[in-house]
């Protein structure tokens, strides 16, 4: 969540600007952090997706005495700012997808591995299946949770290109990653 505003120009001591969030459905506010006088964002990233924060701001003076404490003054806040914090990212993209024919003298299938993903909010991965000149269709019926599959409707004579995407635990569904092929001889 990126937070910003425009600076009021301000002389003599030490500024800084503290940012508030407040959840939906809570009086408690929190410190969302604090950002340097000139610096005109913040970026949050203790909030939960999903989510509705109200998000306001002061202008903190510190002033020094030599000797002293530091003497601490904070400003009004600012008008609040209501956000929804909706996530529409994908996870990353999978990689190293690899396939492999087995199945002599028993029932074809092809074994497909790929480099799991780290996205914290993964769910799984949809598996991509075409053959030359057509159109990939996802193949698996629910997500598959780890990064291998094994793909038991392979005829012989024929080759098939595969390629696969992560989804997240909100379904937000990445690219899908480079094809790699195999024959079923």
């Amino acid at each position: 969540m990126v937070v910003s505003w425009k600076e009021t120009p301000a002389t003599g001591a030490r500024h800084f600007y503290r940012v508030y969030r407040r959840a939906e459905g809570t009086t408690t506010d929190a410190v969302a952090g604090e950002a340097t006088w000139g610096s005109f964002q913040l970026i949050d990233h203790n909030f939960e997706w999903e989510k509705t924060y109200s998000y306001r701001a002061t202008v903190v003076t510190v002033i020094h005495v030599e000797g002293k404490p530091d003497s601490e003054f904070e400003s009004a806040d600012t008008l609040a700012v209501k956000v929804f914090a909706h996530d529409v990212f994908p996870p990353a993209v999978p990689s190293g997808l690899q396939a492999v024919f087995s199945g002599v003298g028993q029932q074809p299938f092809i074994d497909l591995i790929w480099a799991p993903d780290t996205d914290a909010d993964l769910a799984g991965y949809n598996v991509y299946r075409r053959e030359e000149g057509g159109e990939a269709k996802k193949i698996n019926s629910g997500i598959v949770t780890a990064p291998a599959f094994r793909d038991m409707n392979v005829m012989a004579g024929h080759t098939y290109f595969y390629s696969v995407a992560a989804v997240d635990v909100r379904g937000n569904e990445s690219a899908r990653c480079s094809e790699t092929s195999e024959a079923a001889p």
